[in-house]
Formats: structure tokens, C-alpha cells, sequence
């Protein structure tokens, strides 16, 4: 099982709104095949492995880290596929909790006379495809905040500069994230005052989708995000009429998405509900401290990456990660549980949850 959720892996960045599956067959304590799910669209994990064999895996043990699917998508399901190929036994690692398979596969092998073992490494498997989970449980993107800051808590000096208060392994973590998250996503300051290009420069890693939430279309047509979104998708979330504004974005090859406003500024929940419409299942926030703020206070953040570099900058007009105007009472505070702590040259990386948000 170990080695199928590493080769599930494989597929992070690449099968979209698809689940990430790795599958291995084992036949009298060998490994006959292995194969994942490449990209969406593509052959499951299950079908590649079966391809892949270059013998028959009658009486062979099939070890996947997901509930095979027993229903027909991108691609006929592969519940049917194992019980032809004469696999005698599945190890599964947890249930795939799709309405449309949750159950339904592991029914059908054993009607067929297929031997089942589920909750392998469950946990595990569940943490590998906790983006899939959470789609599937709030049909909405799973969310990812991440900023770099100092070890006094700035991400910039009271003029506005911030390069670069990470060391080069943070930032090469960080574009790693920009690979294996669905989108990126902004706020209009940011265009404004850093002119970003949001992209993944890391070689042989995909670009995300961009978002840029600008309520009032103030996105400058000059900016790299319009001049670069014929090459690199980009939505412009907005709430306001300017149809020539619009147009212009459009030719640019700018996509928009028109969501309400609530208290001035674009509805964030109804722009998520739209993201997850159009096939992105995840967002990594980039953003200011105003719009880290308005995911934090409209609890719809799953995933924090904070990034402390040993400096300090000080000053009271030094901006934070998270703006606004803040809590009260520290017993409003959000609670964080620390998940990972790792090491990145200089640098230290922490990963925060909470199970308060993304409710």
C-alpha cells in the first residue's frame, strides 16, 4: 500500500478534480504490475496496472489506496476490468466517498466472488487525497493560505517591501505548491502593487489557473496576468458592469466571473461554489493580508503554509499576514493545530489545520 500512495503521488497537479490512485499487483510475493491515474481524462490507476502486466494476474492480490470505481465516467469503470482479469483479492485503503462509487465498487467485486480487505492504511489514504474529500463532501475548492514572514510576524517593511523575506528554498517549495494546487488566487492590490505573473518556474511543473478577485475591475490591462492569459488561464472575479472593461479583458483572453459583492467587496463562498463549477477543486490564496483576511473571517480556509524567516523588520505600519481589523477578545481567536514543521535552508516551514474551518 506504501507503494501505491507514492505512486498516487505521482499524478498531484495533473488529475484535476480526480481522486490521486496508485495501484500495485502482487502475485506469490512479487510484484507483477504497478500503474496510477496520470491525468484527468486518462486510465485509472487500476486499468494501467492491468495494462501494464506481462503475464495473467489470475489468483494475483490487487493493493489500491482508493475504492475502485463501479460506475462509467472519462472512462469505463474498473470495478468490471479487475473482476475480468481474474485478480482472486483487493486490498483497499479506504472507500471513495463519490455518491456515485462510495460502496457501490466494493459490492460489485465481491458479488463477483472477489475476496475485499478495506481500512489499509486508511488514514493515510485519506490525508493523500484530502483535497478529493473535501470536494466531495462541500462541493467547493479545498483552500490553501500561504505567506512568507519574518520572525516578528511581517511580510513587509513599512514602505511595502517584501523581496525577498524568504530564503530561495521557500520560494522553490512555494512554486511547488503553485503546481500541485488547481489555482492560484489574488486580490487587486496585489496586481497593483507586485505586477505578478503567478506562474510555476519550476521546471517541468504545470502553471495553475489564476484568479484574481478584483470587485470594481481595476485589474490594469498592461498588468502580466492580462498580457500573459492567452498562455496561462486566468478568471477576473468581479461585481460590477463595465462592458468595456470587460471586453477588452476578454480579447486579452481574460475570463470573467461575475459574483455578487458582499459589504463592498466580491462574495468569496459564491466565487469558491463557481471555481469548483468550472473544475478547479483547489486554491492557493497569495495574497495581501486583507484578502487572507476575508478567507479567515469567512472560515473557508483548510490549509495554512507559514513560511518564517529569521529577520526581523519591526515597525508598527509593517504589514501582517492577516489584516482587517481583527478579533476583540483573544477567546475569538481562530485555534490552529500544527500539523508539520519542516526545514527549508535558513527558513522554517509550518503547516497549520484547523478542523473549524472549511465547514
Amino acid at each position: 500500500m506504501n507503494l501505491a500512495l507514492n505512486l498516487a503521488k505521482k499524478g498531484k497537479g495533473y488529475v484535476k478534480t480526480n481522486p490521486l490512485v496508485g495501484a500495485v499487483i502482487v502475485k506469490d510475493g512479487q510484484i507483477l504490475s504497478t500503474g496510477y491515474h496520470k491525468f484527468f481524462g486518462g486510465y485509472h490507476a487500476e486499468r494501467n496496472a492491468i495494462l501494464n502486466l506481462k503475464g495473467s494476474a489470475y489468483g494475483a492480490t490487487l493493493y489500491v489506496n482508493l475504492e475502485p470505481c463501479s460506475h462509467y465516467g472519462k472512462t469505463p469503470p474498473c470495478a468490471n476490468l479487475i473482476i475480468n482479469s481474474q485478480i482472486k483479492r483487493v486490498v483497499v485503503g479506504t472507500l471513495d466517498p463519490n455518491p456515485l462509487v462510495f460502496g457501490k465498487g466494493i459490492k460489485l467485486l465481491k458479488k463477483s466472488g472477489i475476496e475485499v480487505c478495506v481500512g489499509c492504511m486508511q488514514k493515510k489514504c485519506e490525508k493523500l487525497n484530502e483535497i478529493f474529500f473535501h470536494n466531495m463532501k462541500t462541493k467547493m475548492p479545498f483552500v490553501a493560505l500561504k505567506f512568507g514572514m519574518t520572525a516578528d510576524g511581517k511580510i513587509s517593511t513599512y514602505t511595502g517591501n517584501s523581496k525577498w523575506i524568504t530564503g530561495e528554498l521557500s520560494r522553490r517549495h512555494a512554486h511547488y505548491l503553485r503546481s500541485v494546487y488547481g489555482a492560484v488566487l489574488v486580490g487587486i492590490n496585489t496586481v497593483i502593487s507586485d505586477n505578478p505573473q503567478l506562474n510555476c518556474r519550476l521546471p517541468q511543473k504545470r502553471d495553475p489557473v489564476r484568479i484574481v478577485c478584483d470587485t470594481h475591475l481595476k485589474t490594469p490591462l498592461n498588468s502580466k496576468i492580462v498580457k500573459t492569459a492567452k498562455i496561462q488561464k486566468t478568471y477576473i472575479a468581479c461585481s460590477v458592469e463595465n462592458s468595456k472593461k470587460i471586453a477588452k479583458l476578454q480579447r486579452a483572453g481574460v475570463k470573467i466571473l461575475k459574483v455578487r459583492s458582499v459589504k463592498g467587496r466580491v462574495d468569496l463562498k459564491e466565487l469558491l461554489k463557481k471555481l469548483y463549477q468550472i473544475g478547479i477543486d483547489s486554491v492557493l490564496v497569495e495574497g495581501g493580508s486583507e484578502i487572507n483576511h476575508s478567507f479567515v473571517e469567512n472560515n473557508l480556509i483548510n490549509v495554512i503554509y507559514s513560511y518564517i524567516a529569521p529577520k526581523i523588520i519591526g515597525g508598527v505600519m509593517a504589514k501582517t499576514p492577516v489584516g482587517g481589523q481583527g478579533f476583540e477578545n483573544l477567546s475569538q481567536a481562530t485555534a490552529l493545530k500544527r500539523s508539520k514543521i519542516q526545514v527549508l535552508g535558513d527558513d522554517v516551514l509550518i503547516e497549520y489545520r484547523s478542523s473549524h474551518f472549511g465547514k
